[in-house]
């Protein structure tokens, strides 16, 4: 967040970088986003998983600082804050490598939301995939062997097929739904590769907040236990997942198609801009640690590189944020000391994305 602006009462994310447990402070969702969590009760809830997501989050928000790499402006705090008051998915649109994924790491990590879900979307994704996966075959070969010992080695009656609950496990999107005491953060990458279909697939689960499983459901009302996206085994009543806490929704998108108006109509649309020189810096300082008084890690050297992907961008073409970092890092590694050195850097790694 910009040191000059000021909080919003309504704000519960606030785009510090600092991790808080200000979504305590979120009302409850409006009447027509209000959800019954399948008859949970709220003793019932589940608590986000306490480990964090360390690896992902030094990944995407940096060594240093963490949540401060993403460097967020009024307005996608705004937007971010509006989806969760309204409980509607965020959809991020943007040329690629301008950091749409990150906002939903900077999100779960302020608000100590747990580890992100990510979905991450194909030409062949399904919103099967999403929810869960079911391994019949395998259920069917492990009762077989069971079968074959028992007569072998003991006669008598085959015994119970081996517990479904062993086989089947929550996809992202199905793990997000589960009656959670906090709203998990499920982030969507890239659906603009997916089917023409996917995206109306998805608004009945989204308007709904729930699903159900058909191979539980006919077992009947006895809790079967499944594993989730972030592996851990959780009870499924009923073959219903439903949530209590409406997930924090993430949809990423590089602008590469259109989507129909019965699902843009339910999303809070928010376009990523190229990142100005200011946000850069604050990125590179999180993921390289500060500027040093000299050599090639300096601010000086620093700032050149970064004027260059700026006019690059400008003039040529996309370029990525990760190109960036590459860059820095080879400079600070000795690419910078000379003329060949400085052309490689910025005629390779500074390349645009979208020309030959």
């Amino acid at each position: 967040m910009n040191q000059t602006q000021e909080t919003q009462d309504w704000w519960v994310y606030q785009g510090t970088g600092t991790p808080h447990d200000g979504i305590r402070r979120l009302p409850e969702a409006p009447p027509w986003r209000a959800f019954r969590h399948g008859g949970a009760h709220p003793g019932q809830f589940l608590p986000p998983p306490d480990t964090p997501d360390d690896d992902a989050v030094q990944r995407h928000l940096g060594r240093a600082g963490q949540g401060a790499a993403y460097q967020v402006g009024e307005r996608e705090i705004h937007l971010v804050n509006l989806a969760l008051h309204l409980r509607r998915p965020l959809l991020l649109t943007g040329k690629p490598g301008t950091g749409k994924s990150t906002l939903a790491y900077a999100v779960a990590h302020e608000l100590r939301l747990g580890p992100v879900l990510r979905w991450a979307i194909t030409s062949r994704s399904t919103l099967r995939d999403g929810l869960y996966e079911y391994d019949a075959v395998g259920r069917l070969y492990d009762a077989g062997l069971r079968n074959a010992g028992l007569r072998t080695d003991h006669g008598g009656p085959a015994p119970e097929p081996p517990d479904i609950g062993q086989y089947m496990w929550l996809g992202p999107l199905g793990t997000a739904l589960l009656p959670w005491n906090r709203p998990r953060v499920l982030l969507i990458d890239e659906i603009d590769k997916s089917d023409m279909d996917f995206p109306n697939d998805l608004l009945n689960v989204f308007e709904e907040g729930e699903f159900v499983i058909p191979e539980l459901a006919r077992l009947g009302s006895r809790p079967q236990q499944v594993m989730t996206a972030d592996r851990r085994r959780v009870d499924v009543r009923g073959g219903e997942v439903a949530c209590a806490q409406f997930p924090f929704v993430v949809l990423t998108s590089n602008e590469e198609r259109e989507f129909p108006m019965a699902f843009l109509r339910r999303c809070i649309r928010l376009e990523i801009g190229t990142p100005d020189q200011d946000r850069l810096a604050g990125m590179v300082a999180a993921h390289l640690g500060a500027a040093g008084g000299d050599g090639n890690g300096s601010a000086r050297v620093r700032a050149e590189i970064i004027a260059q992907f700026l006019a690059k961008q400008r003039e040529m073409g996309t370029l990525a944020n990760d190109q960036l970092l590459n860059a820095l890092l080879m400079a600070e590694r000795g690419l910078w000391d000379n003329e060949p050195g400085r052309a490689l850097l910025g005629d390779d790694l500074l390349r645009p994305l979208d020309r030959g």
